[in-house]
Order: C-alpha cells, then structure tokens, then sequence
C-alpha cells in the first residue's frame, strides 16, 4: 500500500498535497504527517503536521467536544510558564514552515500551530506537533488522554483498490 492510499483511508478523503509520515505508530500505521504550505493547487496550509491516526483522532476529540481547548485556553491565561511555552510553539511552528515559503509568495500561510495566531485552536493540531518531534505544552497535557496507540489490528486494510478503513478495527477498551 503507499502511503498516499493509506493516510487517504485513514482520513477518509483524498490528499490535497504529497505528506510525509514523521510518525507511525507499533503497527506501522501513520499516525502523523507533515504537511507542504502549499497544497497542490496552490492554496496556503498552515497546518504543517496532520494528525492521521483514527484511534488519537477520535480520543482528542471527545476531549474537545467536553471543553478541552477552552480548558487549554484557561490554563495559558492562567500559567505563565505555559503560556509562554505555547506561544515558543507557535513561533517555532511558524518559523518552520514560514522557511519553506519563496519571498513573495502572496497569498501566504499565516499563524502558528494549526495556523492559530495565538491561544489554542485545535487539540489535534497540538497532539501532531508533539507527535511530530516538537515540543508542545499543549501537546504534552493531552497526550495522556491519547495514548497509549494501543490498536490490535490496524486502522488501514490493503483492497484490490488501494486501501480501506479495516472493518474490523475497533478501539482498545
């Protein structure tokens, strides 16, 4: 299976650009990729790493769907060691992507992780980051609530088409 097929099946749509897998998980699934900042037909992307991961995709967002960014968003206002580790993600997030752009492109991707220009936007962009190798506050608080990626059968099955979602997937209890 390539990658494209695969990282297809998991999100359940097709790719709007070529990805990286920077991150795979015990069955050799990806569970994070990295992003170009310029789709293929030429729209701007911030999010520079995409959680892919069915399992981590769906526990973070249970945890945003009972106030998890608004939690995150509480905590950077009131510790400032937080806040200011997140506000280091989001510039080093930036400053990563921001590299990759050619002078004069207009229009350009703005903003940090997940393309937020401060504060908290999504779990999942801030899980991936983590995942992909960086250092993320908010990441790391929710990683907890995420992991294990204890899957017994993986999330992506090989078909005469490509790939599917694997009928027989379920999450660990």
């Amino acid at each position: 299976m390539s990658t494209r097929t695969v990282v297809e099946a998991q999100i359940e749509r097709p790719l709007r650009s070529e990805v990286e897998v920077v991150a795979r998980c015990h069955l050799g699934m990806p569970v994070v990729v990295r992003v170009p900042p310029f789709l293929d037909d030429g729209t701007p992307f911030p999010t520079r790493y995409w959680l892919t991961c069915p399992l981590a995709v769906r526990r973070i967002g249970r945890l945003e769907s009972v106030g998890g960014v608004a939690a995150m968003e509480r905590r950077a206002a009131q510790d400032p060691e937080f806040g200011v580790c997140l506000d280091e993600a989001h510039a080093r997030y930036a400053a990563e992507r921001d590299a990759l752009v050619p002078e004069g492109s207009d229009p350009r991707p703005a903003g940090g992780v997940g393309g937020a220009r401060a504060g908290v936007k999504c779990l999942h962009a801030h899980y991936a980051d983590l995942v992909g190798g960086h250092p993320n506050p908010v990441g790391e608080v929710t990683a907890p609530w995420v992991e294990p990626l204890d899957c017994v059968v993986p999330c992506v099955v090989e078909t005469d088409e490509g790939a599917m979602r694997n009928p027989e997937w379920r999450e660990p209890s």
